[in-house]
C-alpha cells in the first residue's frame, strides 16, 4: 500500500466539519507535513486530544457528532470572536491548537467566557490537506465568485443587527423570512459576518429562505480580524448571489453587536448603506435597545424600521 493511497484513505475517513462543505474531498490528495504558518481558511487534518466545551462537531450533512479523543477531523484555521464563548487567533505554527467553533474552527484560544468552565476543546494538527500539485488547499478555492461592483438593482435588503452575542438577531431573521412569505415574496438570506458555524443557516432554510448563503460560501472560515475592504467584498458578493435567484427580498444578518469592530465598520460602511433599506436592532433589554439605536441613527445610514430579538420576550422592557 502507497504513502499516497494511505494519505488518502486517511482524509477520506475523516470528520469533515461543516465549514469545510464547499470543498470536494476529491481534491484533497496529500497531507503536507506540519510545519509552516498556518493561514485563515486553510484547511487541515487534526486528531483531537482532549474534550471541552465542543464535544460535538457539526458535519455538512447538519448532524451533530460526538468527539472522542483520538478521532481525526478535518477543519479550517480561522480567528473567533465570540462574547460568550471563546477569543481566539490563528496560531503561528502547526503546533497544537483547540478546536473553539462546532462548525470546525482550528486556532488558539487566548481568553474566554467563565461559563467555559470546560475550556476548549484540544486538537493536534497532522497536516495541512493539499491538492495534487501540493499546494495548501483553502476555502477561497472553493468559494462563490466574488463580485467587486454591483451594477444592477437589487430586491430591498434589510440587515439585523443586535447588542451583542445571543441577542436574538437569527431568531429576528427567521421570523422576517417567515413574514415575507406569508405576504407572497421569495426571501434569500446572507449571514454577512461570524464564525463558521451550521446552525444559523439550517434555521433560516427551515423558515423558508432561498438561497441561504453565508461567508464560508464566499471563502472565510469567520470574519474575525478581515478588513473593511474584505468585508465589503462579502457583502456584495453574497447579496449579488442571492439576487440571481431572482428573489423578492433579502434579509442579512451581521454577527455580535454594534461595538464589535468588524460589525462596527460595515455598519458605517458607505458600500452598506447604499445595498441596505434598513436595519432592525435585535437586543436583550430596554437599555441596550435604546443605545443601540442611538448609535445607529448617529453612525449608520439605513433607516432603523423596528426593534426585536430577547427585549421583545418581555412585556416590562418593551
Amino acid at each position: 500500500m502507497t504513502q499516497q493511497y494511505c494519505n488518502i484513505s486517511r482524509i477520506q475517513n475523516a470528520s469533515w466539519a461543516f465549514a469545510t462543505r464547499r470543498v470536494s474531498r476529491d481534491a484533497a490528495k496529500v497531507i503536507l507535513p506540519a510545519e509552516g504558518v498556518p493561514h485563515p481558511g486553510d484547511l487541515v487534518l487534526a486528531t483531537v486530544t482532549f474534550l471541552g466545551q465542543h464535544p460535538v462537531l457539526q458535519l455538512p450533512s447538519g448532524r451533530g457528532k460526538q468527539l472522542f479523543p483520538g478521532d481525526e477531523i478535518v477543519v479550517a484555521y480561522g480567528n473567533r470572536y465570540a462574547s460568550n464563548q471563546f477569543e481566539a487567533e490563528v496560531p503561528e505554527t502547526l503546533g497544537p491548537c483547540h478546536l473553539v467553533a462546532g462548525g470546525g474552527i482550528a486556532s488558539r484560544a487566548v481568553s474566554w467566557h467563565v461559563n467555559m468552565r470546560k475550556g476548549p476543546t484540544q486538537i493536534t494538527p497532522i497536516g495541512l490537506l493539499g491538492d495534487a500539485n501540493k499546494r495548501r488547499i483553502n476555502l477561497r478555492d472553493f468559494a462563490l465568485s466574488p463580485v467587486k461592483e454591483i451594477d444592477t438593482t437589487l430586491p430591498t435588503a434589510i440587515a439585523v443587527v443586535g447588542t451583542g452575542m445571543d441577542s436574538g438577531k437569527t431568531q429576528t431573521c427567521a421570523y422576517l423570512v417567515r413574514g415575507l412569505n406569508a405576504a407572497g415574496l421569495r426571501a434569500g438570506y446572507a449571514k454577512i459576518t461570524g464564525t463558521g458555524a451550521g446552525g444559523d443557516t439550517w434555521l433560516l432554510t427551515d423558515a423558508g429562505a432561498f438561497p441561504v448563503l453565508d461567508f464560508t460560501d464566499a471563502g472565510m472560515a469567520t470574519t474575525y480580524m478581515a478588513s473593511i475592504d474584505e468585508l465589503e467584498l462579502l457583502l456584495m458578493t453574497l447579496m449579488a448571489h442571492i439576487a440571481r435567484e431572482g428573489v423578492d427580498a433579502m434579509v442579512l444578518e451581521i454577527a455580535d453587536g454594534v461595538f464589535q469592530q468588524e460589525t462596527s465598520a460595515l455598519l458605517r460602511s458607505p458600500v452598506l448603506a447604499s445595498l441596505v433599506a434598513g436595519i432592525v436592532m435585535a437586543s436583550q433589554d430596554s437599555m441596550g435597545a435604546s443605545a443601540g439605536v442611538h448609535w445607529l441613527k448617529k453612525y449608520a445610514e439605513p433607516p432603523v424600521l423596528a426593534l426585536s430579538g430577547i427585549i421583545s420576550a418581555a412585556p416590562l422592557q418593551v
